[in-house]
């Protein structure tokens, strides 16, 4: 099999739903990882192979250790390697809460996929990814825009920019890239979770191009970072967002 093979986690819905299939059109063989949502990763494989596309769906929590190692491990056994990995998986506050009114328990779940989840998988992929590969990972343009009521989820964040630029670096010598891309708002069903329409007009009118990111704007930028024309871009952070910030 001649095609590369590409790990995207949290790919059973919204942009991680949109970047497998563009990857599948671009003719990487995709891994649709998901964490519970069988039936909508199915749908995701379903529409690839429609398209003439390869994808395989593989269950595995980011923020488990040994999940990540099996996702890894499947991957080789059925592929033969992995070149490129997409760090998709994530979650955001249900709500803009201030670091008063946290909750612990949310906290620790925000870091533990976003973060940990990030870590846990990159180490795999510094381990395992073949030489000429490519790393991309996901941050957030409310990094940049530091508004209050997102600190937890911008901070759990902000750590992903720093694995990034770093990572690069310590991949010296395999010509492996390794870039983060930072959406601004998005139309997924994780975005609008939790927000009234109010809330999600205010945010679409924030860039200047007055209107929400769409999962295929996030697609695209991933598939240049995985292109051979995205191949001296290395170590950097993207914000892919209308220009809110």
């Amino acid at each position: 099999m001649n095609r590369k093979v590409a790990i995207v986690t949290g790919a059973s819905r919204g942009i991680g739903a949109a970047i497998a299939k563009r990857l599948a059109v671009d003719e990487f063989a995709v891994v649709v990882n998901y964490a519970n949502n069988r039936e909508k990763a199915e749908e995701v494989i379903h529409d690839i192979q429609a398209e003439g596309g390869e994808a395989i769906a593989l269950q595995g929590d980011v923020s488990n250790a040994k999940d990540v190692e099996s996702l890894f491990e499947k991957t080789e056994a059925i592929y033969g390697g992995v070149d490129v990995l997409v760090n998709n998986a994530g979650i955001l506050t249900p709500q803009a809460t201030h670091i008063a009114d946290m909750d612990v328990e949310l906290y620790d779940k925000i870091f533990n996929v976003n973060t940990r989840g990030t870590f846990l998988t990159l180490r795999q992929a510094a381990r395992r990814l073949r030489v000429g590969g490519q790393i991309v990972n996901f941050s957030t343009s409310a990094v940049g825009l530091a508004m209050p009521g997102y600190a937890i989820y911008s901070g759990s964040k902000l750590a992903v920019e720093i694995f990034t630029n770093i990572l690069a670096k310590e991949l010296r010598g395999r010509n492996i890239t390794v870039n983060a891309i930072a959406p601004g708002p998005t139309a997924t069903e994780l975005f609008y979770q939790g927000k009234s329409e109010e809330l999600v007009e205010k945010f679409a009118n924030q860039a200047p191009l007055e209107r929400l990111g769409q999962p295929d704007d996030i697609a695209s930028a991933v598939a240049f970072l995985v292109s051979p024309e995205g191949s001296w871009v290395n170590g950097q952070t993207l914000r892919v967002n209308g220009g809110i910030v």
